[in-house]
């Protein structure tokens, strides 16, 4: 349950830092978009896997986010439509760049650690609630 509140507000996160780049400093307002994408890819994969091991998911999206990116270096007429959407262009991308490369790293580390946090916390819990009876 916790992957599709994170993933809602790593979407709404996402968006506010497209949206209201002033108000962020400069280095977060340029790579603070591709962090949360790639965590958001983490999210998205804990909702198909939800009992998946965080190392794996984060292979997985970390893989999927660096598959996309080298997608940009394909220029057809039909994929480069798509990316002219807005839409299109948040799940697409516009075009190569290896920092986008490290800031996926960044984001799916960071969501896999989040992810990590919160399942040791839920199954300490768990363990205590069964040391008490409660």
């Amino acid at each position: 349950m916790h992957g599709l509140l994170l993933l809602i507000g790593t979407v709404a996160l996402g968006l506010a830092s497209r949206r209201y780049p002033a108000v962020l400093p400069e280095f977060v307002s340029t790579y603070a978009g591709d962090v949360l994408w790639a965590s958001m890819v983490f999210w998205l994969l804990t909702l198909v896997r939800p009992n998946g091991e965080g190392r794996h998911l984060a292979a997985i999206a970390f893989a999927i986010a660096v598959a996309v990116e080298v997608s940009q270096r394909y220029h057809a007429p039909w994929i480069d439509a798509v990316r002219a959407l807005p839409l299109g262009a948040l799940a697409l991308g516009q075009g190569f760049l290896w920092s986008d490369v490290a800031c996926y790293l960044v984001g799916v580390i960071l969501a896999a650690w989040i992810d990590w946090s919160l399942r040791t916390r839920r199954q300490k819990r768990v363990a205590i609630s069964r040391e008490t009876g409660r």
